[in-house]
């Protein structure tokens, strides 16, 4: 059954996964490196998620493969946003920091950006699921379907057949036959 293993990877995924973000729980986030530190292990969390989809084989068995699409239409610019909502939030109220929140009120943003860093934690975990998004697999490789003969319509002769006058009552005399037309052997 090609699922049946989907149930038990994703368990233990979410155990992986809450063990990470456990151990984010255990960095000091009040310094700028250890404040990254934990948003970069929540975010791995996320993409251990995203990655057992593709391992629980839920997503057509097959060769891993990168979609270019994804990563740079969805993955990049949530990179951007989320970046941007992480850094504003940093502590120790660094330059990074000062400016990033002076653009937002520039730009009219402030007061979202304000609101979102209370949820850090979530947005770094769905950037890192959003990060796994951009892979997949192929699926598996359908075997050669066997060829057909086909005859070649070019060879054939074409014969114009002329058609009998309809009956008064509109039917046709004599059935049309469909296929090739008849061929007579000379003796």
């Amino acid at each position: 059954m090609p699922g049946s293993a989907r149930g038990p990877v994703t368990l233990v995924a979410a155990g992986i996964a809450g063990t990470l973000v456990w151990l984010a729980t255990r960095v000091g986030d009040g310094t700028v490196g250890g404040y990254w530190a934990v948003y970069l292990i929540i975010a791995a969390a996320g993409l251990v998620m995203a990655a057992s989809q593709l391992v629980g084989g839920w997503t057509k068995g097959g060769a891993f493969r990168f979609s270019l699409s994804v990563f740079l239409f969805a993955f990049v610019p949530a990179l951007i946003v989320v970046g941007w909502i992480v850094v504003a939030g940093q502590p120790a109220r660094p330059t990074t920091r000062s400016h990033v929140l002076t653009w937002s009120d520039d730009l009219a943003i402030g007061n979202v950006v304000r609101d979102l860093i209370d949820y850090v934690g979530v947005l770094a975990f769905g950037l890192g699921l959003l990060l796994g998004f951009s892979f997949d697999r192929t699926g598996p490789i359908a075997a050669a379907a066997p060829s057909a003969t086909v005859r070649d319509w070019r060879d054939e002769t074409l014969v114009t057949r002329t058609m009998p006058p309809m009956a008064e009552d509109g039917r046709d005399r004599e059935p049309v036959v469909a296929g090739p037309p008849e061929r007579t052997v000379p003796r």
